[in-house]
């Protein structure tokens, strides 16, 4: 029955898969965005990755990391509540987001591997409405994957970041925990 349901599930839509995304270097200005192969935005993995890599600027230049962002977003860009939200979770917790490349861990600060890596997923649960899909990045500083849900736009075949879920705390790194 297993073996049943994987290939239902896999006809659907529905299965479970992972697509590692390889970076060389984090973009840092929306030109340079816009210079990468990657930034297409015509695979929705790729997309939920460049939102990660992006949002590593933050502390460097919130505002240029505010233009990537929109690139992402599309015809929807960043609300003002938006950017609050992410200057209230990224300000001084730049490490969040380097927690979800490869070879990051709290005993390291979060200093993830060269190159950069990502390992984005589905779940059987992640394309249930139509344009939409909702997948899944590991941070090495959480228990469990966290959510980025992307919306493709059926004229280009392009897929834009809707909502970011991944930005909650995690273990802080080992440099800033006082009990170590």
């Amino acid at each position: 029955m297993g073996i049943l349901n994987n290939i239902i599930g896999s006809v659907l839509g529905g299965g479970n898969k992972s697509k590692t995304i390889t970076f060389n270097a984090l973009p840092n200005t929306l030109n340079g965005l816009k210079a990468m192969p990657e930034a297409s935005l015509s695979d929705e993995f790729t997309v939920a990755a460049l939102s990660v890599a992006i949002l590593c600027n933050y502390e460097n230049n919130p505002q240029e990391t505010v233009a990537m962002l929109n690139y992402l977003r599309g015809p929807r860009p960043l609300s003002q509540l938006d950017i609050q939200f992410l200057r209230d979770r990224l300000s001084g917790k730049g490490y969040k987001t380097f927690s979800y490349f490869k070879g990051s861990s709290p005993a390291n600060n979060y200093t993830p591997a060269r190159p950069y890596q990502i390992v984005v997923s589905t779940t059987p649960y992640s394309y249930q409405q139509k344009d939409y899909a909702t997948l899944y990045l590991k941070s090495s500083g959480a228990d469990s994957p966290r959510p980025v849900t992307l919306r493709k736009k059926p004229s280009t075949g392009q897929w834009f970041v809707w909502e970011i879920n991944y930005l909650s705390d995690i273990r802080i790194p080992a440099s800033q925990d006082a009990w170590r």
